[in-house]
């Protein structure tokens, strides 16, 4: 699964996890909850809601790409509280899941998510168990 973009360095940005809302087709999502990979977790049918949460405060987009969304081809889109935690929820089946952050059209990692892989692109992809 090729991206169509090489990646940059990420900024000093904070992240929570799973999240929720946007449309990609991958997995149907709600507002409700906040993103850290395995912080919370719910079943539904066939996979278990995530919640992603990124901290950034000053962004105008925060979109998370991964495989569930074929990276880039339909990314998720966060939404922004009025603390700055951007958030969204996907349903995924159970697996590993590789994603990253898009903020602002930067990458950026999830510094909540302790699982990483080296990525093709000199950087490295988060890494979510669902069970």
């Amino acid at each position: 699964m090729a991206r169509k973009q090489t990646q940059k360095g990420g900024g000093k940005l904070e992240t929570s996890t799973p999240r929720s809302t946007d449309t990609t087709g991958a997995a149907p999502r709600n507002g409700n909850g906040n993103s850290n990979p395995g912080s919370s977790s719910s079943s539904s049918g066939n996979g278990r809601a995530q919640v992603f949460s990124f901290r950034a405060p000053g962004a105008s987009t925060v979109q998370l790409v991964g495989e569930f969304t074929q990276w880039q081809d339909r990314p998720i889109n966060l939404q922004k509280s009025t603390d700055g935690v951007w958030k969204a929820t996907v349903i995924l089946p159970p697996g590993t899941h590789q994603y990253r952050f898009l903020v602002d059209g930067q990458w950026c990692d999830d510094p909540a998510c302790k699982q990483r892989s080296p990525n093709p692109f000199g950087g490295e992809n988060m890494m979510l168990q669902v069970a």
